[in-house]
């Protein structure tokens, strides 16, 4: 008696494409989007990691609005701020060496350690003159997200334009456009960025943002043209053109809609670039200056003190990797949303399912 084929090597369990389309019956594009972004579980927990991270770090310290004399301060719930000091409550939270600025915050139950969960007034410790660390990290996360937001949409807007109109017109405009983005990316960023810091860095975050958003958009723009160059040869633009759209109708409201995908997702990636270059150039002093503060610079301005202090870098290292991870999770899942040539692994659970539905219709 010959050996009975697998089941699970034909029919139905074999075209993973068919399971897949299955999961999409009826659905608009939108929809079908929405779906498969809301499947990829790590992009959905950033999502909401990161959305309660900027509710925390811009809800506590406040908010302040305007610039210099004209800015207008919304007072947060936390008690403390970037300017008050507390060296009696550093000298209460001392560490069994002798260091002062122990941070409070115990989650350990009391059978590990006996002091059983607890916040106290300064979870994340102070500095060496008794300012809370809170306060400060909180602050510097402000600064760092507003860099990152203000960078990526520059960088967003103007790579966009540039790739839109070098791949749609093509020849000695795309030319000319390409050359342009071509001499821009064989600056090291490094060293823009330093140059840029070192003169923009003392006028505050929001102008050091603005420059380095100019020098951020020349790998969107060679990804954009490249799919205005593919779309542009689409059945649908020839069928606009013959109904008389003009060239700017034609970009905006037929081929720039078909590569937002590619949008989203590199400026995504973007976003986690622009919050570890502003992290780097504060860290090496071409970046936010004192009296401001911002992630990098408290790693730079505490870094001699890493063998009695630990948590002074523990704090605003774990918020850099955990804003720059969310990040890339949130791009990583967009892109699999947005593609349809990602194909996603079929569980047993879905296979055997569409099993049944194949026999049952059979």
């Amino acid at each position: 008696m010959k050996n009975k084929e697998p089941e699970s090597d034909t029919g139905i369990d074999g075209n993973e494409l068919e399971i897949q389309s299955r999961d999409t019956i009826g659905l608009t594009q939108r929809q079908i989007i929405i779906k498969r972004f809301l499947k990829h579980k790590a992009a959905i927990a950033s999502i909401i990691t990161l959305i309660s991270i900027v509710i925390i770090v811009f809800s506590s310290t406040g908010i302040a609005l305007g610039f210099g004399n004209f800015s207008v301060k919304i007072p947060g719930w936390w008690p403390y701020s970037v300017t008050d000091i507390d060296p009696e409550g550093a000298i209460a939270s001392m560490c069994n060496g002798g260091v002062t600025g122990c941070p409070t915050l115990d989650l350990a139950p009391p059978f590990l350690d006996g002091d059983g969960v607890q916040f106290g007034n300064h979870p994340f410790g102070t500095d060496a003159i008794g300012t809370d660390y809170f306060a400060l990290v909180a602050r510097g996360a402000q600064q760092s997200l507003m860099v990152m937001v203000i960078v990526s949409f520059l960088g967003i807007i103007i790579g966009t334009i540039v790739g839109a109109v070098a791949g749609f017109f093509g020849g000695i405009v795309d030319s000319i456009l390409m050359r342009v983005t071509d001499m821009f990316l064989v600056i090291p960023t490094i060293v823009v960025g330093s140059v840029i810091g070192f003169k923009y860095g003392n006028l505050g975050v929001v102008p050091l943002a603005l420059m380095l958003g100019f020098f951020a958009w020349m790998g969107l723009a060679r990804f954009v043209r490249t799919e205005f160059l593919t779309l542009r040869e689409r059945e649908f633009v020839d069928a606009a053109r013959v109904a008389g759209a003009s060239n700017s109708r034609i970009i905006f409201k037929h081929i720039l809609p078909n590569a937002v995908g590619i949008i989203i997702v590199v400026g995504t990636l973007l976003m986690s670039g622009a919050i570890l270059a502003e992290t780097a150039l504060s860290y090496l002093g071409f970046g936010v200056k004192p009296p401001d503060v911002s992630l990098g610079l408290l790693i730079a301005e505490y870094q001699g003190t890493f063998s009695i202090s630990p948590w002074l870098f523990w704090w605003p290292g774990a918020l850099i990797v955990s804003i720059a991870l969310c990040v890339n999770f949130i791009g990583d899942g967009l892109r699999d949303a947005f593609d349809p040539r990602q194909r996603r692994h079929i569980s047993l659970k879905e296979r055997q399912l569409a099993r049944r539905i194949d026999k049952a219709s059979n």
